[in-house]
């Protein structure tokens, strides 16, 4: 095989042999991507759930922010793929000492187009990519400035915290049409009185991280009548692979 040089999300130049051959995938949404598009996984996290058909066999290597890293070198990857706000920064430079690593940076749906397009490339699958990115493109145009309201995305309980600026979430938020009330950066903490000052029209609670079931929304609607409390898929909010394709108008 020919060694490569490519520059990941992050600006970092990676090298690795041309095409991989077995790659350990450290994001959820990329893992699903890559199985997709038919690239070599052979090491994924347990979030890593998609496609339920063809995950059960790969091995898993721990968690986005906890990496077995005799596991991974049991695999002995060619390739590492990671995301910048999912994984964490000392296990990524720990991993990058031995692997190859190359890195998403994802904030908007042309980030996520792009870092498909990229792996496509390096995977030397383009032609599949490309047909994914289509209808990615497409599906989530179907759905632009389709919803309404000043909303909060809850993402966890006790404390509340919510998707705020500089986050996927409030880009797909925006794009489908809502005005996200929430001003600070990333995902802050809430407390009622925050939220009820904030008066929201809409409350989506997300189905991920945090498991929001409709006992959830029962609490929620006694002590914020007037907000139209919902849950929402969170794998479709947040997920920046090829799930894309699953929204629909």
């Amino acid at each position: 095989m020919i060694a490569k040089t490519y520059t990941d999300q992050m600006g970092r130049e990676v090298t690795i042999a041309s095409p991989p051959r077995r790659i350990v995938s450290l994001v959820p949404s990329q893992t699903e991507f890559l199985i997709d598009i038919g690239a070599p996984v052979v090491g994924r996290t347990k979030f890593c759930i998609h496609p339920k058909d063809q995950i059960k066999d790969i091995p898993i290597i721990g968690g986005t922010k906890n990496f077995r890293f005799d596991k991974i070198r049991e695999l002995q990857p060619d390739l590492i793929i990671g995301n910048k706000e999912e994984n964490y920064k000392w296990g990524i430079e720990k991993l990058e000492k031995e692997f190859p690593v190359w890195m998403s940076d994802i904030y908007t749906l042309e980030d996520s187009f792009e870092m498909m397009s990229e792996l496509g490339q390096l995977c030397n699958l383009s032609a599949r990519t490309e047909e994914i990115i289509q209808a990615c493109q497409a599906a989530t145009e179907s759905v632009r400035g389709t919803k309404s309201g000043k909303v909060i995305y809850l993402i966890w309980k006790d404390p509340w915290m919510a998707a705020g600026k500089n986050t996927f979430i409030d880009h797909l938020l925006s794009h489908l049409g809502y005005e996200n009330l929430i001003n600070e950066e990333r995902y802050p903490e809430l407390t009622d009185e925050k939220i009820s000052e904030l008066n929201p029209d809409k409350i989506l609670f997300s189905s991920e991280p945090f498991p929001f079931k409709e006992e959830h929304l029962l609490e929620a609607i006694a002590f914020y009548p007037n907000a139209e409390c919902t849950l929402v898929d969170g794998e479709l909010h947040s997920w920046y692979g090829s799930r894309l394709r699953k929204w629909k108008s």
